[in-house]
């Protein structure tokens, strides 16, 4: 069950995180091409760096080519938006292909997720210039022999040709987020905190949520928030406020301007969700006219530009969530075949779907084998397997990758849905894994262990029982794992949610399936510097 409320009136702080900055400075023509790194986040056994490259010179820089060392105890174990080899303890960034050129005063940042505590690097040169200034040496081969005096020389001799690295695993590499629509409302959360936060720069998809499904059509959720709301110059992604007079405004231009700065990012428009998802019976019965009503909205020519595609969020097809249906068990694969025959193979047709993994539940009742033949990826749900909507009890954490002793239900952990779906026959690297931003709890309870019984859900900040993961890390930090998940004891409250940490063997577990990535509910969750969606994107590597 997605927390989906329509216009659930949620509040929400942006919380100030203090980031330590190690400026270099390189001399490169007519002024300077300056590199930082910048430690974003450091939980001790690992953490996460932001590095930027901006051009202080007056001629525009067609390409770029960071070299640096990390010192003994810390590694690079992912990054993203640059290509990075390693040659020991010595590594080498170059600018992707569809980053553009760097004009005068521009800047690009790239990140890494690392091993150990964070560590300034060392020995940095840019374009073959020294990091701290100065002039390039007249070799190619940017100097190394000579470290600063407080650092033994490196072990590693410097080598010209970078080695051939090993290719990320082309099956783990989407990272998919959900925005929710209304959190623009109390919570106080656009789209120019995806790009603040970092978060943009790791994610691959947006998946904009919700557009209702009245009438068994696809229509509008929110007019207001998705095109109508004016932004000022403060809040808008670019920094440009909205005028009266313009055609589109909203959250639809605002992800038009952040797929401007960020052009690798694909935005899904999302339909049905807990709350919306009772149009999906009668649409069943016409799947071709719901398809060409969803088509006519999605590609709009007022937002066309805005959208890569469309994503069916139907909880839960020829089973009960919010209101049962008993379309039967094609009704499902009926919907997603007419969606792309109407969109054709050039957008992107996606679903999430139920993650109940137990005999004859809810993936079982629709056949979504025949289903995913017609969608990019399918996105199981594997959160939201226990809470406070069992108000007594007993206590379990929300979202178990595997089982463990005293689960109360059998099929009921992520596993177990993921198993099952493969075994129907759909492709490992069509199924994505679920994360959830989020903890579930209750209050009431003596017990530290999960199987303790409670009086109640625990109090949230929107909502009873549910509280995002950037409070409780603070609130009520994790006190134990159980299930490849984590859990917290605070007074009488027990929540349980996802760490980074745990988030990390999650992703482990993602790539040894070969599953296609992971998607997750939803970024006003996480904390104002991303550090979930690093986690997530991180371990996929």
């Amino acid at each position: 069950m997605k927390r989906s409320l329509r216009r659930a009136i949620w509040v929400g702080a942006v919380v100030a995180v203090t980031v330590a900055t190690v400026p270099m400075a390189s001399a490169f023509g007519a002024g300077s091409v300056t590199t930082s790194f910048t430690r974003v986040s450091d939980w001790g056994t690992g953490h996460e760096a932001r590095v930027t490259i901006t051009n202080g010179s007056d001629a525009s820089v067609s390409t770029w080519r960071v070299e640096f060392e990390l010192p003994s105890g810390t590694s690079i174990s992912s990054s993203w938006d640059a290509d990075v080899t390693r040659n020991g303890n010595r590594y080498v960034a170059v600018k992707k292909s569809w980053a553009g050129a760097l004009a005068p005063g521009a800047s690009f940042s790239w990140g890494y997720n690392g091993t150990g505590a964070y560590r300034a690097p060392l020995n940095c040169t840019v374009n073959g210039a020294p990091c701290g200034g100065g002039t390039p040496p007249p070799t190619t081969t940017p100097p190394t022999t000579t470290p600063p005096t407080t650092t033994p020389p490196t072990t590693t001799p410097p080598t010209t040709t970078p080695p051939t690295t090993t290719p990320p695993n082309p099956g783990a590499q989407k990272v998919v987020g959900y925005f929710a629509q209304w959190g623009v409302y109390a919570r106080n959360y656009h789209v120019k905190n995806i790009h603040t936060s970092g978060s943009a720069s790791k994610l691959t998809h947006i998946l904009y949520a919700f557009g209702n499904t009245t009438g068994g059509r696809c229509t509008i959720g929110d007019s207001y928030a998705d095109y109508e709301k004016a932004y000022t110059a403060a809040e808008s992604v670019d920094g440009v406020a909205d005028t009266w007079d313009q055609p589109l405004r909203g959250s639809f231009n605002q992800l038009r301007k952040l797929k401007k700065m960020y052009p690798h990012i694909k935005v899904i428009w999302s339909f049905g969700g807990w709350t919306w998802s009772g149009g999906f019976t009668q649409a069943a019965q016409n799947p071709a006219a719901f398809a060409e009503s969803c088509y006519n909205l999605v590609e709009d020519p007022r937002w066309a530009d805005v959208f890569d595609g469309i994503d069916i969020d139907w909880e839960y097809p020829n089973a009960c969530g919010l209101t049962c249906d008993a379309s039967g068990p094609n009704a499902f694969k009926n919907v997603a075949s007419a969606l792309r025959t109407r969109f054709g193979s050039g957008n992107l047709v996606t679903a999430a779907i139920t993650a109940d993994g137990s005999n004859g539940g809810k993936i079982d009742a629709t056949d979504y084998a025949g289903a995913a033949t017609h969608l990019n990826w399918i996105m199981p749900m594997t959160y939201d397997y226990f809470g406070a909507f069992a108000p007594q009890g007993p206590t379990a954490p929300h979202s178990p990758l595997t089982s463990y002793t005293g689960i109360p239900q059998q099929g009921f952990w992520s596993d177990a849905a993921i198993q099952k779906l493969k075994s129907k026959g759909i492709p490992a690297n069509k199924l994505l894994l679920g994360i959830g931003f989020y903890g579930r709890g209750w209050t009431g309870v003596t017990q530290t262990t999960p199987g303790g019984t409670a009086t109640g859900p625990a109090p949230g900040t929107y909502e009873q029982g549910i509280e995002d993961y950037k409070v409780l890390k603070n609130t009520c930090p994790a006190t134990g794992t159980v299930g490849g998940t984590a859990y917290a004891k605070c007074g009488s409250n027990w929540w349980s949610y996802d760490t980074p940490s745990t988030i990390g063997g999650k992703m482990t577990y993602a790539k040894n399936q070969g599953l296609g990535g992971a998607f997750f509910w939803e970024l006003s969750g996480d904390t104002s510097n991303g550090e979930l969606i690093g986690a997530i994107k991180g371990g996929l590597g």
